[in-house]
């Protein structure tokens, strides 16, 4: 399908030749030329979204002054937050978010179909890949079979989202499906599928080059942004509407210049600066900016270590973490097997065009900060948060002073007095750093060890972080093979695992003679895909399990992720910290986060001689050499030669040849959702909010995983009765996120994260509120109940409501709940868009009014006007909160429908159904 530029763009229009071949492009010199402004002192990042500006200017969704704007950036110093519509080239999805995309895409058929419009209107009009990544789960590890016994439960589980994902891609066009068991989509879009600069054809058959950008339905996907790939997360309903051809509205965003100089020192990895500078950013303040990287310290970042920086742009929160066009860029996509033709148009667009990054470029940034990459230590992460930076030297002290402040009240007792036991049960006294030297204890049946608060039960290499970077993947398999070679292995209640984000990790693993090191210390290969990352780390042993919830034991897990929420990893582990792959692989030889790994033994050679971590830690040389001889282009070309054709499991799916989908009626994983049903042709219009009920107060830094888990659940939860109700075994349950088709399971799912805690109750975790009789029961029952009285319902919060995945269903949920209006004090992007895209309205406090300062204990009831006629956006509010005893408190609120178009998609009920009632007049 060619793509589509403007009407009006022939006077930026220029060709260039590269590769042999001529090409048309947008030029940013003769808008300049053309009097449009000055841009030469525009962040590269920047110029990507101005170049779109020259492409589709039409005049009317993109006008001269939208041009013109890039250049008053520049003059004000960084700063011109004007209303633009944004078109990303592609759509990257994985199936967790993807699916329910594509469950939105076929209902929608039905929906224009009962509008009396014809269902082949709803195609894609950007090319869209999947990636189906998220549903391996690790029910095995530790053994030559885990890969392939994980794989075929993977299909068991599956099947029903397997064959409908299958009938999508031939039912729709510009849809394409990377199978199962191939990767993790960003390091399949980072080895593969991403160009920098891309061609194509336009609608008047002109070849036209541009540059690679893209919006993914995963909030990581701005991982590829180190290979200068615009993109970033959006919520499944603005990607939606992305793929459907809708504009992405949005501000010109402020660009941080983030310095780096210096190169990293001797026993460094590219897990620890990462760490760094995601700490460094959060005290920066970037939520809704782009992050540009520059400086001298780029001509020594590799780019996989730049990649590993853009793919945490979510846990720092900035919007895309940038890494302009440079040598390295290049070389990265030589070595990645992309062909010649394509790295030859690259360079020459880049320079053509003021993309590339030489020895004068010098931007103009909204704010800078810098870091010398020569102060980095070995760090870790944790034990809650991805910006919780924790040197190594510390970690062991600064774990034991987060226990003894999760248990405060903590005083010995007769049981607690008995001494600690080693493995064999001799008496083994050990003192915790930061705690009395005493914990609750408890035996794990039919093994001869004792856990305790700090035993580590998941050391898992896993998330594309860091499986894409072929330096930290190579040194945890060389720490592997000097452990094994001194007598070193995991201790027994460690589950490890390893999950690489793309065959070719195994590839070069294999090359380098290391996979066998790394199994023979338990890291085998268990599957392709997140897993432990997203929560898919399968269950612990059960008795390990009832030890550890019996005992009420601290259990930590240490993985090389991005992610470490509470109740996010495991509901066995509390405490979860991120880490490089070799750290990860030491920590799994102690199996204790108060062993202070830095300093202490990992445990005795076979003379018995202690084996400390500066003994099997491999040099930055052994590293290098290895990757140069491992990391080949070869290897990329031949694990990408078929990689939408799949395994013989994934051929075998059978589906049906329709244009619409018939949705089977015993279908627990696919459902038709309730959005379309009933729909009329006209929008109606924003009404203010009245007798609304308080569905939970929140506290700050609610991310989506606590809105919309992606885990397990358990059978007494909603979703569990909901699953038990219609005849399927607990052992089929599966996660949350793999049942992102079925709107039943996550309505009830919706705020029942295990660890989320509704301030309107007393020391109460989990998705628990008051229902209209005032009594305890779940989020969901109480929702309902609110329904059938026709009761609207407010959701309370704090700071950074929404942090975290780029999950439509924290905000679907939301609405299928029935919450008219989200109060908080502020916002993360995605979740915002999100909620707006699905009609609920996003409000925060004013005037230094929170949760607390109100004395909100959810028994009040809440009126917000205002909203009706002309409402402006970002308009102020006035809202009505009257309180149990019957006083009343008036407030201003800030609406955050942030755009006129935002607006219309309230007014219409959400983005989907103004697509779908646009498509249908039409």
């Amino acid at each position: 399908m060619p793509i589509v530029v403007g009407q009006d763009t022939a006077k930026t229009r220029r060709t260039l030749s590269a590769g042999g071949k001529t090409f048309a492009y947008y030029s940013i010199k003769a808008a300049e030329e053309a009097g449009l402004g000055d841009f030469s002192k525009l962040p590269a990042a920047l110029k990507v979204v101005l170049e779109n500006m020259l492409r589709f200017e039409d005049g009317k969704t993109v006008s001269v002054d939208d041009i013109k704007a890039f250049s008053d950036w520049a003059d004000k110093g960084g700063k011109n937050p004007k209303e633009i519509a944004y078109r990303p080239a592609r759509v990257l999805m994985q199936d967790f978010t993807g699916v329910p995309a594509v469950v939105d895409l076929a209902a929608m058929r039905d929906g224009l179909v009962a509008l009396g419009g014809d269902a082949q209107k709803i195609n894609p009009l950007n090319p869209v890949d999947l990636v189906i990544d998220h549903s391996v789960m690790i029910d095995e590890f530790g053994n030559p079979r885990a890969f392939q016994m994980n794989v075929d439960r993977e299909y068991e589980r599956n099947i029903e989202r397997y064959t409908f994902l299958k009938w999508g891609q031939s039912a729709f066009n510009n849809f394409r499906v990377v199978p199962p068991g191939t990767g993790i989509c960003h390091q399949v879009n980072l080895e593969y599928l991403a160009k920098t600069v891309w061609s194509d054809n336009d609608q008047n058959g002109e070849m036209v080059a541009y540059p690679d950008t893209l919006v993914g339905t995963d909030s990581h996907t701005t991982m590829v942004n180190g290979a200068a790939v615009l993109g970033w997360g959006v919520g499944g309903i603005e990607a939606e509407a992305a793929m459907l051809g809708q504009p992405i509205s949005m501000l010109i965003p402020e660009v941080v210049g983030f310095e780096l100089t210096g190169a990293m020192m001797e026993g460094t990895t590219g897990t620890d600066l990462v760490l760094k500078v995601v700490e460094m950013l959060r005290e920066k303040g970037v939520v809704g900016k782009f992050v540009e990287f520059y400086g001298k310290g780029l001509d020594n970042l590799p780019l996989a270590d730049r990649a590993t920086i853009a793919n945490m742009a979510p846990e720092y929160g900035a919007t895309c973490g940038f890494f302009p066009i440079d040598d390295e860029t290049l070389r990265y996509l030589t070595n990645t097997g992309r062909e010649e033709e394509t790295i030859a148009l690259v360079e020459a667009y880049a320079k053509e065009n003021g993309f590339w990054r030489g020895a004068d470029y010098a931007p103009i940034y909204t704010d800078t900060l810098s870091l010398d990459m020569g102060t980095i230590v070995p760090a870790i992460s944790g034990p809650k948060r991805p910006q919780d930076y924790v040197a190594l030297d510390v970690a062991a002290k600064t774990f034991g002073e987060y226990v003894t402040g999760q248990r405060p009240s903590w005083k010995a007792d007769d049981e607690d007095k008995e001494e600690w036991t080693d493995e064999g049960g001799a008496p083994a006294p050990r003192k915790i750093p930061g705690d009395k030297g005493k914990h609750k204890r408890a035996k794990v049946k039919g093994e001869d060890y004792t856990i305790h608060d700090g035993t580590i039960v998941i050391a898992s290499i896993t998330s594309c972080t860091n499986t894409s970077n072929p330096y930290v993947m190579i040194g945890a398999g060389l720490v592997a093979r000097k452990a094994r070679e001194k007598g070193l292995t995991r201790k027994p209640w460690v589950k490890t695992s390893l999950a690489p984000g793309s065959q070719v990790v195994s590839a070069y693993l294999e090359a380098a003679e290391l996979q066998d090191d790394l199994d023979a210390i338990g890291f085998n290969l268990v599957g392709y895909g997140c897993t432990t990352c997203i929560g898919n780390s399968g269950p612990l042993q059960a008795e390990l399990s009832e030890a550890i919830n019996d005992g009420d034991i601290i259990a930590t897990s240490v993985l090389s992720g991005n992610r470490n929420f509470e109740g996010r990893i495991s509901p066995d582990v509390r405490a979860n910290y991120l880490a490089s792959p070799p750290l990860v692989v030491a920590y799994a030889l102690v199996g204790d986060m108060n062993i202070d790994i830095s300093k202490e033994p990992l445990g005795q050679d076979k003379d018995g001689n202690d084996v400390y971590l500066k003994d099997i830690w491999p040099t930055s040389k052994e590293i290098a050499d290895l990757v140069e001889k491992t990391v080949t282009r070869k290897a990329f070309q031949e694990k990408y030669a078929d990689v939408f054709k799949g395994d013989e499991k994934w051929q075998s799916v059978e589906t049906t040849d329709s244009q619409t989908y018939d949705w089977p009626a015993t279908s627990t994983y696919v459902q038709n959702p309730p959005y379309f049903q009933g729909m009329s042709k006209d929008p109606g219009v924003i009404s203010d909010v009245k007798g609304a009920k308080v569905l939970a107060v929140l506290g700050d830094m609610i991310t989506t995983d606590h809105i919309s888990p992606a885990g397990s659940f358990k059978e007494s939860t909603p979703a569990g009765q909901y699953l038990i109700e219609r005849q399927v075994p607990v052992r089929e349950f599966n996660s949350y996120g793999s049942r992102r088709g079925n709107h039943e399971v996550m309505m009830r799912g919706t705020f029942a994260n295990i660890r989320i805690k509704n301030e309107m109750l007393d020391g109460v975790e989990g998705g628990y509120t008051k229902g209209p009789d005032g009594e305890q029961t779940s989020i969901f029952d109480a929702a309902m109940a609110y329904q059938e009285q026709g009761t609207p319902l407010v959701i309370f919060g704090g700071e950074q409501y929404g942090a975290g995945s780029s999950r439509d269903w924290a905000a679907k949920g939301t609405a299928l709940l029935g919450v008219k209006a989200v109060i908080a004090e502020n916002f993360e992007r995605i979740h915002r868009s999100n909620l707006v895209g699905m009609g609920v309205i996003p409000f925060e406090f004013t005037g230094g009014d929170t949760r607390k300062s109100l004395g909100l204990t959810g028994e009040e009831t809440v009126d917000i006007i205002g909203l009706e006629g002309d409402l402006k956006p970002l308009s102020e509010v006035p809202c009505k909160i009257t309180m149990a005893d019957g006083t009343v408190k008036e407030i201003t609120l800030k609406c955050r429908i942030d755009t006129a178009i935002e607006k219309e998609y309230i007014e219409h009920g959400g983005v989907l159904h103004y697509v779908l009632r646009d498509l249908a007049a039409a």
